[in-house]
Parts: structure tokens; sequence; C-alpha cells
């Protein structure tokens, strides 16, 4: 197993919380980490069909069995069984008594806030990371093998191509998470769909022009990109809600939040086409900003990440608070560094005055130097 950076973080919050749930997208390693972080506990998957009608029939005597707490895997497939865990735990008073893994927000996140509230400790799990694969000595050596493949642990840890094992994630992702979130008579139209949002992953969202493009109204194409988040695939960021004196786009941007997803749907099968393809930049801004998510979320952090973008255009790719100040973070693709590419952070930085931390440029070069009074970060430096 490569070792992930949430282990630390659920640790901490099992000495904190009677009930760790831990969440993510299928296949990204949720099962493996909590084995591996709590080996000494008990693991039942609710995959199990006999597992899950004996959870399901009688709940109490199923959780009865776990005398010293155990590894509930796949938990959405049962929500009943989380108004039972509550009185379980508020009898016991131990904490890190159990551990919930689970693939789909909906039911889990619900039935954790009806049920759970004060009990339980959240982290989101999202595939690897560009430092937990250089940690594993396991970071691909050009930055277009990085975009191409993405960070699911199964590309790592077997012996596998992208093409190989994409189409078969997306399939399955299909079949079973999409049927179980909503009814659709036409998956091939919801794929379809899928692949629209990886077009538009680093763009400003337009629910409209995406529902037009797939046949699908826009209330309807809201309500797939509702399954989408709640199956970790995709995510809205939202823009920063401060006025610096100019009118601001109030609209979200859409992002995947796996680069080698986000290629594969595109149609991207080797790294000479991802060197060349249109979207290069936009797999790129996407890479960048699913690590800066999987930081935070390794943490234990909310994203509490932002965009800025005014009426004319002027637009700094990502923005977040500190307590020093607002930091201010530049995507860019090249490998090169540019002379007018700090242009538009260094205009912000001038309307927002003493509160600007010294920005960031994150590019597709090498090294950690500083240029033009801005951080400039190669990508392996994230």
């Amino acid at each position: 197993m490569i070792p992930r950076s949430a282990s630390e973080t659920l640790c901490r919050l099992a000495k904190g919380f009677p009930i760790v749930a831990l969440t993510g997208p299928r296949q990204s390693g949720k099962t493996t980490l909590a084995k591996a972080v709590f080996s000494d506990k008990a693991y039942v998957s609710l995959e199990n069909p006999q597992e899950r009608e004996f959870a399901q029939q009688d709940p109490q005597r199923f959780l009865l069995r776990f005398n010293d707490g155990a590894i509930l895997d796949e938990v959405q497939r049962c929500p009943a069984l989380l108004s039972w865990l509550q009185g379980l735990v508020d009898e016991r008073g131990r904490m890190g008594d159990f551990i919930l893994t689970g693939s789909a927000q909906f039911d889990l996140i619900s039935g954790m806030t009806q049920s759970l509230a004060g009990r339980v400790g959240r982290i989101e799990l999202l595939p690897l990371s560009a430092r937990e694969l250089a940690g594993a000595g396991k970071l691909p050596l050009s930055l277009d093998e990085m975009l191409l493949c993405g960070g699911y642990p199964a590309l790592f840890d077997r012996t596998l191509t992208s093409n190989d094992w994409f189409p078969n994630y997306v399939a399955t992702y299909l079949e079973r998470d999409v049927r179980q979130l909503i009814a659709i008579r036409d998956l091939s139209q919801f794929q379809r769909f899928v692949k629209m949002c990886a077009a538009r992953s680093g763009q400003l969202l337009n629910l409209a022009s995406l529902g037009a493009d797939c046949g699908i109204s826009a209330v309807t194409a809201r309500e797939w990109l509702s399954v989408l988040e709640a199956s970790f695939l995709v995510i809205r960021l939202q823009p920063y809600h401060g006025n610096f004196g100019k009118r601001l786009v109030k609209t979200p941007k859409l992002y995947f939040l796996d680069v080698g997803l986000m290629a594969w749907l595109l149609g991207i099968r080797d790294t000479t086409s991802v060197a060349t393809h249109a979207a290069r930049g936009a797999l790129f801004e996407t890479f960048v900003v699913s690590e800066l998510i999987k930081q935070r979320f390794n943490t234990g952090y909310p994203v509490d990440l932002y965009f800025w973008r005014d009426n004319v255009g002027h637009e700094v790719d990502i923005l977040y608070e500190m307590p020093a100040g607002i930091q201010a973070i530049e995507i860019k693709s090249g490998s090169t560094f540019a002379t007018d590419w700090p242009t538009a952070i260094q205009k912000w930085r001038g309307l927002i005055g003493d509160k600007a931390l010294r920005p960031i440029i994150v590019y597709g070069g090498e090294g950690n130097y500083e240029r033009g009074s801005c951080q400039v970060l190669g990508w392996r430096e994230l």
C-alpha cells in the first residue's frame, strides 16, 4: 500500500469521535486505508448480500457482534444502521469505536447529519496525490504522463494501463452508483453528460448550455451534476465573495477531481495526445486544483478554495484565506516562465492591497524560485 497522507488525520479523529466516516469516490483506497490504520478491528462489507440482509433485518444484533468496534464498509447500503449506531456508541462512550466508509454522499451524509450529529468525524479520501506518489517513488516521470494517469491507486498498485482501467471504472459507476442514486432510463445519455462535463472542467458552469448540448433540460442537468458531486467525481468551485471595487462573476466553476478520468473521458489515450491536445491547459488546471483539494481533505479541512474574476475577464485561478491574509494562486501549463504570467495576479493584488500575501504561480515546468514578486512552483513542488 502507498502511504496515505490522511492516515494521521484518521488517527486524530478516532481519538475525539466515537465514529469516524471515511468517504470518497469508488476505488480511491478507502477500504485499504481503513484496514491499515485500524488493523485491530473487524471488517464487514455491506456490499455482501448476507451481511446487508442481517443488518437490515436485525441491526441491533448485527452491531452487538462487534465488542471492539468494526470497520463497516459501504455503509450507505444500509442507512438505517446509523440510528442504531447512535445508541450503541452513546452507551459505550468509546472513541474510535466504529469506522464507516462509503462512496455515495446523499444517503450517508444525510443519515449522519440526522442520526450522528456530534458523534462522527468526517474525512474525504480522493485518489492519490502527487505528493503521495512522490513519497512512494511512483510519481510519473513527465507531466503529460501524470495528466494521463491521474491518481487512482489501481493504476499504481497493479499492472494496468489507464486505457484498461477507466472504461471498466466508468461502466461500473454507471451501472451501480448512478442507478442507485437516480432513475435513469438511458445510461448512454448520462455517459454523454459526464463527457460533456469533462470538456468543461476549469470553465464557468452554464447549466442551460450544458443541458442543451446533451439534449436535456437545465433542471435535469442540475440534478445529474449533483449525482456526479455525490459520487466525488466533480466539484463546483465558488467565486470569492469579497468585493474589490469591481463587478464580479458570481457563477461557479466546474472541476473534475481526477485528471486521469477527465483525460480518458476526453478521448485522450496516450501522452503524445496529451501534449498536443487543445484541452491541455484545462487538464493542468484541473490537476493543480484537485491537488490543492486533496491536501485540504487529507488534513480534515473543508475545501474553502475560491476563484476571482471580474466582469471584463481579469481572473485569478485560486484564492483562499489564511490568518495572515489572502493567498492567490495562478496556474499556467507552460514549461517555461513567461513575463506576462504575473499580470492578472498583480492587478488583483493592487485591488486588495495589504491583505494580499505573496502570490504563487504553479506551472508545468520544474523548480521553485521567485520571479516578478511571485513564488513560482513547478508541478512537482505542489
